[in-house]
């Protein structure tokens, strides 16, 4: 009986070791499968997290290289790199930066791209930014039907000659050109002045200067609005009535704008390509869009035309903008904290 029962536990346990080699095996090589995926998972993993990361650093640089108004810089810092040295321009220059940082409260500043479109962009940005609304004229007509307006109510045949900045283009199909950049200004004016989260906003704005096309028709169509402008002052100036604002009066006063089409041929076709808006033109700029635009003029430091708002004629409910020039040609954007 004993060895009966020795023989059967020998059995037993020579059934379990057998089984348990393998299953052994079969668990060592589950287990070496399941490490293997691991790690494969882990470098996988880590690979894709080095390939998201390189193609978010590449995205950054991307827009920040086209992005046409740049991100904030401390402006006591940007001034002395920008004027370095002990020159009598330095001087002034660094001075009048420090007025602005003591006595008006201007901490940063965003650097606008320099070129001719370059005190729209600074106004244009600043409009969205902010959220400020369509100006009262426009939400009372469709800014879409503008150009036709012009040719066919008021016989402007000479509108085929506008050019559009650095493209100067003319021709017989300037009036689709025309109602793609109303359009472009419609449609993103109206998207961004209705979002009321500033983040989202700012993000909105960021997006739509970095993209160069769609920046130029919104220039495009706020030249052209200016041009209507001035049309109808013209037409109401002609008709012995007096023009709605003197500033019409002292723009068509130059010999170089006397009427709507020199106007346009020898200032606003220039726009974008070699020249920038002068001063009266400021004036209309502020006027059309209805915002009181204040430009720190920092080469007049010292003098009474250092601080200059345009227009100067302005009502009280118009949002303000700020602008700081060095030279009258190209401009930034000056960012208040108390």
């Amino acid at each position: 009986g004993r060895h009966e029962v020795r023989s059967w536990t020998r059995a037993t346990k020579q059934s379990l070791c057998l089984m348990w080699q393998k299953v052994k095996g079969q668990l060592m090589l589950s287990m070496s499968f399941l490490v293997t995926v691991f790690w494969y998972c882990r470098r996988l993993y880590s690979f894709l997290a080095q390939l998201l990361k390189r193609w978010s650093n590449y995205l950054q640089r991307r827009l920040i290289r086209n992005l046409s108004v740049l991100t904030e810089v401390d402006l006591l810092g940007y001034s002395a790199r920008e004027w370095k040295g002990e020159t009598k321009q330095a001087k002034h220059m660094k001075e009048a930066y420090e007025e602005l940082f003591w006595s008006y409260h201007v901490k940063y500043l965003r650097q606008v791209r320099r070129d001719n479109y370059c005190v729209l962009r600074a106004v244009l940005f600043q409009v969205f930014s902010q959220g400020i609304p369509f100006p009262s004229w426009m939400k009372e007509r469709d800014i879409l039907k503008l150009p036709e307006k012009l040719l066919y109510s008021q016989g402007c045949n000479w509108i085929q000659q506008y050019s559009f900045g650095p493209e100067r283009y003319t021709g017989p199909n300037v009036f689709g050109k025309l109602r793609k950049c109303m359009e472009t200004l419609k449609s993103n004016w109206t998207e961004i002045s209705a979002t009321k989260d500033h983040e989202e906003r700012g993000n909105l704005c960021n997006t739509l200067f970095s993209d160069e096309s769609k920046e130029h028709k919104l220039y495009e169509a706020i030249k052209f609005i200016m041009l209507y402008e001035v049309v109808e002052a013209y037409e109401q100036m002609k008709n012995r009535e007096e023009p709605v604002n003197n500033l019409f009066s002292l723009l068509l006063a130059r010999d170089s704008s006397s009427d709507p089409l020199s106007f346009m041929m020898n200032h606003l076709n220039l726009i974008g390509d070699s020249i920038c808006l002068d001063q009266v033109e400021l004036f209309l700029l502020g006027y059309v869009l209805e915002v009181k635009i204040r430009v720190y003029r920092l080469h007049r430091f010292n003098t009474e035309e250092f601080k200059v708002n345009y227009p100067d004629e302005y009502r009280r409910e118009w949002n303000e903008i700020s602008l700081l020039t060095e030279d009258d040609r190209y401009y930034h954007i000056p960012l208040f904290r108390t």
